[in-house]
């Protein structure tokens, strides 16, 4: 094609291939459906959902650039666009940069046409078009004729006139020569100088917006003046505007108060040793490993009831978090994140409950950088927000941990940009939160949400734009922050720097913001074996004190926690835990069946010091009267060989709940269940063992509850997948396919020629002639073909042989060879010489 394109679609048709995947890999909603040809492309382009999306893409000098050409005229050329952008005087930087925005918005079809000819799309205009309505990030207001519309000539005479301009025969003219006075900058500077002082603070005060203002009745005598003049227009009963042109000579030719063509720069920057913050990532990864398999630990049994509403109760939150050694917000991450990597899940049951998968079982039994990289990857693909824990939904109600509703749809993308700007700094290099925010703000400014239009002030009063939100406040803002302080609790990073393993984590092959599930799980596993070195080795020794304590000087073996953590209380962690022996704690041990000796050789193996005596004779003691007292089921009863214990305990008062009656010398009968005898007598500082049916002790220890198997949450994708090469390259054969059998020019036939896009109507004999002339010169041609369900097209095809009712051929719109049934052929065209 040659010429200036006239359309959009025009100049998609000149763009080469890699310009499509291009376009199809920045907007991806474009592809659903493949679009038949480039026209159907360019319109879905500039559909208002797909410019929203791309428009909320775009960052901020890019965005400031489209917002310049919403204000220009139509088209504009590339040197109105600079001025617009750097002003009169000019901006180095803004002239350095604005290549590159033009070139971005083209490349998202949000702009086509030649440099001297820019046009902005239709319906990005409309998003960024100051208006009454909605208003421009800019400040400007309407132009002099769009403010000035249905204004009575008489008064538009007056206006002229009092401008020192010539009267004029038509309202159009005068507002031409209106435009023109306030848009040279002689001229318009000459005027100014005649103002009053009062009237040229007035528009200082709109000159950035918003530049709508109040009035009364009787404007004073410096409004007065500039209304005079049209310098100020009005715009309703009691408020005023001021024209684009007026504010644009009083900016200096500028259309933004501070263009920012370069983004924030990452500093104040701290440097540290590199290997520091390797051994602090690694230290809380260790650390977030630990929080993790304690919650499971926590919820060994079964965990606390789902919300019929979804989610944990605030109760069950703060016995968590009170379990965890927490904050609550922490406890609701810790949940989260065991939640995203498929370790705890509700039960589906009846009585519907919070417990540990089969998942978690296979979790723990994994070495610690494996399981370190699974909740890692569950993180970083995760789409729900335990920041919002607690917060109220659009309803007023509040948002409850592992319930519905804490899906954000950006968390992913969020996350990875997050700590691809930290791996952008030298290794062990830490930037403040705030450093990190302001990058992302400038890269998305608008998926936060637009910030919200400040009320017209008065304008004889001091007017100036209403301050919009905090930009920290959007949705992108708070999700980085978050992203930050999860990153460091997970161990991605260490003293505010990103680890190596932490490069390595967001380090895929796919340059997309949301790379497979597969790409994640690869880069998670090389991370965790870069961090593997760098976690302690478990150790399999305690050590034992007489004070009734065990010391572990690091993790313990899972074995040996395990049989530890039934055997003693943890009394306090960190680098060392102590673990505590107490009376219950025993009883414990020796209801999980373990005798006295075998407790007493246990310790005596796994410690690196003498079994002290005091630890020795607890564990005898609490042996000696375990089990002598024996529980079992009738409705329920007490045995003991020794009648006067039996005697004391029906004397003493606390049994009384318990309604004992004595049976037989050495047997008592209770009307409770043996569970809440075992209970009650433990209460009174009994050490009571259960029994079976054939009188031998029972093994109290329950076995771990778990849910049925159970998936991890998937993510709620943010708008349509990234597609790969191989569907984009399809996807532009087929548009371009499709475009040639809508486009190509054809020889004229004996039949009359059908209207623009619709089918051609040949006879059957002339379709088989033209059929079989084809085949013998391989040429291409043109035919309307209707489908076995009706559906109607049209096709470029070069048949290859025709027999039997059927014609094979080469499809050049769907790029492949296909035969079809030639009474389903409506119609057959030959191709101009050069139209494939």
């Amino acid at each position: 094609m040659t010429g200036t394109p006239r359309t959009l679609a025009e100049e998609l048709r000149t763009r080469t291939d890699r310009g499509l995947v291009g376009l199809l890999r920045a907007r991806p909603d474009l592809l659903n459906p493949v679009p038949g040809d480039v026209t159907q492309l360019a319109t879905r382009a500039g559909t208002r959902a797909s410019v929203v999306r791309a428009v909320e893409r775009l960052d901020r000098f890019v965005l400031q650039t489209a917002e310049a050409l919403a204000v220009a005229p139509d088209p504009c050329p590339y040197d109105t666009l600079g001025a617009l952008m750097g002003g009169d005087a000019g901006d180095p930087a803004v002239a350095a940069e604005l290549p590159r925005a033009v070139a971005e918005l083209r490349a998202q079809a949000l702009v086509w046409g030649p440099d001297e000819r820019l046009r902005l799309v239709r319906t990005a205009r409309e998003l960024l078009t100051p208006s009454a309505a909605h208003p421009s990030p800019t400040g400007l207001g309407p132009t002099v004729a769009e403010a000035m519309a249905g204004m009575s000539p008489g008064l538009l005479q007056e206006i002229i006139a009092a401008a020192g301009l010539p009267t004029t025969h038509d309202p159009v003219t005068a507002v031409a020569a209106l435009t023109a006075l306030f848009s040279d900058r002689d001229r318009m500077a000459a005027l100014l100088d005649t103002a009053p002082a009062e009237s040229v603070a007035v528009l200082d005060k709109l000159l950035w917006g918003p530049p709508y203002g109040g009035v009364t009745d009787r404007p004073a005598p410096h409004l007065q003046w500039l209304l005079d003049r049209g310098l100020l227009i009005p715009a309703g009963a009691r408020n005023v505007v001021l024209p684009r042109e007026v504010a644009l000579h009083l900016r200096g030719g500028r259309a933004h108060h501070t263009p920012e063509p370069v983004p924030p720069a990452l500093s104040p920057a701290t440097e540290r040793d590199p290997q520091l913050v390797d051994n602090a990532a690694a230290s809380q990864a260790f650390t977030a490993l630990a929080t993790v398999e304690e919650l499971l630990k926590e919820w060994d049994l079964g965990g606390p009831a789902v919300l019929r509403a979804g989610g944990m109760s605030v109760r069950d939150l703060k016995r968590t978090a009170t379990a965890l050694d927490t904050t609550e917000q922490l406890a609701a991450f810790w949940l989260e994140l065991a939640y995203a990597a498929g370790l705890i899940a509700s039960d589906g049951e009846a009585d519907e409950r919070f417990a540990a998968t089969p998942a978690a079982e296979e979790w723990l039994q994994l070495p610690d950088h494996e399981r370190w990289a699974a909740l890692a990857a569950g993180w970083l693909a995760a789409t729900r927000a335990p920041g919002i824990v607690g917060t109220a939904d659009a309803k007023g109600r509040a948002l409850a941990a592992l319930g519905p509703h804490l899906d954000r749809s950006p968390a992913p993308e969020v996350r990875r940009r997050a700590l691809g700007l930290l791996a952008t700094l030298p290794p062990g290099t830490a930037v403040p939160a705030t450093a990190v925010l302001a990058r992302l703000q400038w890269e998305r400014p608008l998926r936060g949400g637009a910030p919200a239009a400040g009320q017209a002030p008065a304008a004889g009063d001091s007017a100036s734009a209403a301050p919009g939100p905090d930009p920290a406040d959007d949705l992108r803002s708070r999700l980085a922050h978050w992203t930050l302080t999860e990153a460091e609790l997970l161990g991605v990073t260490g003293r505010g720097a990103l680890s190596t393993h932490g490069r390595t984590l967001i380090d895929t092959a796919s340059d997309s913001a949301a790379p497979t599930p597969a790409e994640t799980t690869a880069a998670a596993t090389r991370a965790a074996a870069l961090l593997a070195p760098l976690l302690p080795e478990p150790v399999d020794h305690v050590l034992l004190q007489a004070d009734l304590t065990a010391v572990a000087p690091g993790p313990l073996r899972r074995p040996l926690a395990e049989a530890l953590g039934v055997l003693a209380d943890i009394e306090s962690k960190g680098g060392a835990t102590v673990y505590r022996f107490t009376p219950g704690s025993v009883r414990r041990a020796l209801d999980a069946g373990r005798s006295a000796a075998e407790l007493q050789e246990f310790l005596a193996t796994h410690s690196r010091t003498p079994v002290p005596q005091p630890l020795g004779y607890l564990i005898d003691d609490v042996a000696r009267k375990h089990g002598q007292l024996r529980i079992g089921a009738a409705a329920a009863y007490v045995r003991c060989d020794d009648d006067a214990l039996l005697s004391e305990i029906l004397a003493d008062r606390r049994a009384a709940g318990l309604r004992l009656r004595r049976l037989a010398p050495t047997v008592l009968a209770a009307q409770t269940s043996p569970d809440q005898l075992l209970d009650g007598l433990r209460a009174m500082g009994y050490a009571p063992a259960a029994e079976s049916a054939a009188g031998d002790v029972l093994i109290a220890r329950a076995d771990s509850y778990r849910t049925p198997p159970r998936t991890a949450p998937a993510p709620v994708p943010d708008g349509p997948p990234s597609p790969d090469p191989t569907l984009l390259a399809a996807a532009v054969r087929a548009i371009r396919a499709g475009d040639l059998a809508a486009t190509a020019e054809r020889k004229p036939v004996r039949a009359a020629t059908p209207a623009p896009g619709a089918l051609p109507r040949t006879t059957s004999a002339e379709t088989l002639a033209t059929m079989q002339a084809a085949v013998l010169t391989n040429s291409a041609l043109w035919i309307g073909y209707v489908n076995a369900d009706g559906a109607a097209s049209q096709r470029v095809i070069a048949p290859v042989r025709v027999e039997g009712g059927f014609v094979t051929a080469y499809d050049h719109t769907s790029d492949e060879v296909r035969t079809y049934p030639l009474h389903r052929i409506t119609g057959v065209a030959e191709l101009a010489d050069d139209s494939v």
